[in-house]
C-alpha cells in the first residue's frame, strides 16, 4: 500500500461549504450561540472628519453622533448594509478611546463586536474556559443592548465586544 492509499484513509474529509452538512456541525453545542458580526469599531481622533469621509465621499448612511458617558466615548454609526462600522471618539479625560489616540495617534481599528443570543450563558462558560471579561457585569452598549469585552490577550489581540442579540 502506497502513500496515496494511507494518505486517503487517514485524511480527514473536507467538507466545502456548498455541502449540505452544516459548516459548524465540528463545533462543540454550548449554551449559547455566536451571531452575526455587529460591527467594527474606529477610534478616530476628529468625529466630524470621519463622519465626512463616510457621508460626503463614501455615499454611506450616517447616524448622528451620540454621547454614552458610561463608556467614555461619543459614537457615531456608518450603515453598511450587511453590518456598520461604529465611529469612536473620545468623551471625557478617562475615556479609554483617548489612551487608544494617544498610542495612535491617527485612529485606527478599535473592536469588533459580535452579537450572542444569551449573554449571560455566554460570560458564564468563558470564565470557564479563562477567557478574562473586562466587567463584572454586561453594560448597556450604544443599541440600548447589554454588552461586555473580552479581553484582547485572550482573543488574539483583538477587543472583542459581544452584544445581546
Amino acid at each position: 500500500s502506497g502513500l496515496l492509499s494511507r494518505l486517503q484513509t487517514c485524511a480527514p474529509t473536507v467538507r466545502t461549504l456548498s455541502s449540505s452538512k452544516s459548516f459548524s456541525q465540528n463545533i462543540p453545542s454550548c449554551l449559547w450561540k455566536l451571531g452575526r458580526l455587529n460591527h467594527v469599531a474606529i477610534a478616530v481622533p476628529d468625529l466630524e472628519k470621519a463622519q465626512s469621509l463616510y457621508k460626503d465621499v463614501l455615499g454611506a448612511q450616517v447616524s448622528e453622533t451620540v454621547a454614552l458617558p458610561e463608556h467614555g466615548v461619543y459614537t457615531v454609526f456608518v450603515e453598511l448594509g450587511n453590518t456598520k462600522l461604529e465611529l469612536l471618539h473620545p468623551l471625557g479625560e478617562k475615556s479609554p478611546i483617548a489612551s487608544f489616540l494617544q498610542k495612535n495617534k491617527t485612529g485606527g481599528m478599535h473592536h469588533i463586536c459580535i452579537e450572542v443570543d444569551d449573554i449571560k450563558a455566554a460570560m458564564t462558560e468563558l470564565k470557564k474556559k479563562k477567557i478574562r471579561i473586562l466587567s463584572e457585569e454586561p453594560k448597556i452598549g450604544a443599541h440600548g443592548k447589554p454588552v461586555i469585552f473580552l479581553h484582547p490577550k485572550d482573543c488574539h489581540g483583538v477587543l472583542v465586544e459581544l452584544e445581546q442579540a
